[in-house]
């Protein structure tokens, strides 16, 4: 039997240009096919059926709509055309929150006081419904707090130790998500949490936030530092916290699909969400990405790999990245080991666009850590593809606000490209890039018109070949990609 190498050349030679395979590698021959296959104008036209989608639905593809059934059985469709087997993973999301009554926060012992909701403290969205009356437990509290944000309380499992399971956790915001926070407490046995503002100036008040996630099932509000203070002064306190909502759970799908072909023990994942905000269509975001990624699975169908190649289309990202979240935690040891590198792609037309590759080796020594090993060749392997071109890049930080967050999380190398959101571009990157200045990357991010009109056909086109190339280098060899390593809790950067 003829070795899988001796295989691969036969198939793809047709193919190939001129030079020999043996003299450039298979992952150059294949990435350099691939990507002539890819062209904008094919990204486009999903793009196009993305928008016809959201017309015929209400004017939006948000987790929970018609707009997102429809765009999930249309990428499904395609794929199974291009002769994939699909899955449709079902995720649980929230599909509605409402809060029926005030929330109650009050000390009862050993001295009562009640507090204002909407003044001195605010529903955590979107919390379980409880009614707990329990001692309050401080959880390692910065007090008083350090003149710039550091406080880690509760960030660790290890902060929970000595905590009495069914007191109410007491904890400051700080230094990572107050999803985390939450967990954690719920973990530790906690019956409510409690988080207060940190204390710097421009964290002293409470706000509504959002936290995306209603797993703790328990009662969960966000207050002023004054109030989080009061509370800690004293040891023993007793509080009673009440939160009356109601919480409806609905079901969405992620689809996946992956190469026939390939080593099962080494899979390289490519993905991006497919979902939009209420407000719109979300054409850029992340109509543009989806699009993108669909196409390149579209021609890598018509060649064999080395490596299995999964693509995945995340449901209700914009709910909390609960599509990518279910589908790591999903995975036993053993699978998330088999998966040696993770690719996002979220947001690659932008109007206003800058070309942003993430920087999994915190090279440029700014923002957010480090990804896991094996990231930042991810990052070079993204970069040498622009500078092919002559074209710039500029690093983007994991801050956790897409896709990537949970495969990071779980230690498996990641990576993608950016092309910017709310932002503003610098002069820097304007004299990059083009374009404007003390501008928006993308004027209609998040609203009504993120619509066909609300993309950049140049970076569509670039970052769709940019994907090709990626992909079918990692499809055909792994070097330098190593194994996935314990998490590193640093990794999550969405700050609290």
């Amino acid at each position: 039997m003829r070795s899988l190498v001796a295989v691969l050349v036969t198939l793809i030679l047709p193919f190939a240009p001129t030079t020999p395979a043996h003299a450039r590698g298979l992952d150059d021959v294949y990435a350099e096919r691939l990507v002539k296959r890819v062209k904008g104008a094919d990204v486009a036209e999903h793009l196009r059926a993305f928008q016809a989608i959201a017309d015929a639905n209400g004017g939006n593809r948000a987790a929970g709509t018609p707009g997102y059934d429809a765009s999930r059985d249309y990428v499904a469709g395609k794929l199974r055309q291009a002769g994939y087997d699909v899955t449709l993973q079902p995720i649980t999301f929230i599909r509605g929150w409402t809060e029926t009554t005030p929330p109650t926060l009050e000390s009862t012992a050993p001295t009562q006081k009640t507090f204002t909701p909407d003044q001195e403290f605010h529903t955590f969205r979107p919390s379980p419904a409880g009614d707990v009356t329990e001692q309050v437990q401080a959880v390692d509290l910065t007090l008083p707090p350090s003149a710039t944000p550091s406080s880690t309380s509760g960030c660790e499992a290890a902060d929970f130790e000595g905590f009495v399971a069914g007191r109410i956790a007491l904890l400051q915001r700080g230094t990572c998500p107050f999803v985390r926070k939450v967990g954690n407490a719920a973990a530790a046995g906690a019956s409510g949490v409690i988080i207060f503002n940190e204390g710097q100036p421009g964290r002293t008040d409470s706000e509504p936030v959002n936290i995306g996630d209603w797993r703790s099932g328990i009662p969960m509000v966000y207050a002023d530092f004054a109030v989080g203070q009061q509370l800690a002064a004293t040891s023993g306190t007793t509080v009673r916290l009440r939160v009356d909502a109601d919480l409806v759970l609905g079901t969405n799908h992620n689809v996946l699909a992956e190469t026939s072909a390939g080593d099962p023990g080494d899979v390289v994942m490519v993905g991006a969400h497919l979902d939009s905000v209420p407000a719109g269509p979300g054409i850029n975001d992340n109509g543009s990405g989806s699009a993108a990624v669909l196409q390149v699975a579209e021609e890598m169908a018509k060649f064999p790999v080395k490596n299995k190649v999964r693509f995945a289309f995340w449901a209700a990202e914009e709910a909390g990245l609960l599509g990518s979240e279910q589908y790591v935690a999903a995975l036993s040891p053993a699978d998330r080991d088999r998966v040696r590198a993770y690719l996002n792609f979220d947001m690659v037309a932008s109007p206003n666009y800058a070309y942003k590759v993430y920087d999994g080796d915190d090279s440029d020594g700014v923002g957010s850590a480090a990804g896991p090993p094996g990231s930042g060749r991810i990052e070079k392997l993204l970069t040498a593809f622009f500078r092919s071109r002559g074209l710039a890049t500029v690093g983007a930080d994991f801050d956790g606000r897409s896709d990537y967050g949970p495969f990071v999380k779980a230690g498996i190398p990641a990576g993608g490209i950016f092309t910017g959101a709310e932002g503003v571009k610098t002069p820097q990157e304007a004299k990059l890039f083009g374009g404007t200045a003390g501008a928006a990357y993308d004027d209609c991010y998040h609203l009504a018109c993120d619509t066909i009109s609300n993309y950049n056909a140049t970076a569509l086109d670039v970052n769709a070949d940019a994907i090709a190339d990626a992909t079918a280098r990692l499809a055909f060899s792994l070097r330098s990609i190593p194994r996935r390593t314990a998490p590193d809790p640093a990794a999550e950067a969405v700050k609290g």
